[in-house]
């Protein structure tokens, strides 16, 4: 049986150049692994420190409901009360209560303010690197369009396209 041989015209020829697109293509693939994690980490790191404020903000709004019923309370016994001096320890407890709530409810709303702000902060990272990834996947795919038509403009678009991807990747690890 005789065996069959495949000759795809190609053996011969090296394409120095083809081997560094290759190369560059393979680095662009790093970074946008790379920015493609720090941008699902900065997500992550946006909804925790959001459900966090959420979670202040709810305790915050528990605060406020405990000083108005202490409030009301106060203003009931003083009101309905036959006897003001049987009802005034009691009262000047639930006004105590009242100032107490007030002040926690003060350092609580700034603690979910804080997080709020680290949960926008996150976020702004968050889209800093998105728009990195885009311009690394553009980058990605237009050199590698070379492989396809061996024309270098394509190389020249996609290391544009890396380039602009990796700065911007780099100003929203800085930001």
């Amino acid at each position: 049986m005789a065996e069959v041989e495949i000759h795809t015209g190609h053996e011969g020829a090296v394409d120095p150049f083809g081997q560094r697109v290759g190369i560059l293509v393979g680095v662009i693939g790093i970074l946008l692994s790379i920015v493609t994690i720090l941008s699902h980490r900065e997500h992550t790191a946006a909804v925790v420190h959001k459900t966090e404020a959420n979670d202040q903000w709810a305790f915050y709004q528990a605060k406020k409901i405990r000083e108005h019923n202490a409030q009301i309370g106060a203003t009931l016994l003083n009101s309905l009360a036959a006897d003001p001096g049987k009802v005034a320890a009691e009262s000047a407890r639930l006004l105590q209560d009242s100032q107490r709530y007030t002040s926690d409810a003060e350092n609580i709303k700034a603690v979910a303010s804080a997080l709020d702000q680290e949960s926008q902060h996150a976020e702004r990272r968050a889209a800093r690197f998105d728009l990195g990834e885009g311009f690394l996947e553009l980058g990605l795919v237009m050199s590698s369009l070379y492989f396809l038509s061996r024309k270098r403009f394509f190389v020249l678009l996609g290391g544009v396209g890396a380039v602009a991807g990796t700065i911007i990747g780099v100003t929203g690890w800085f930001s």
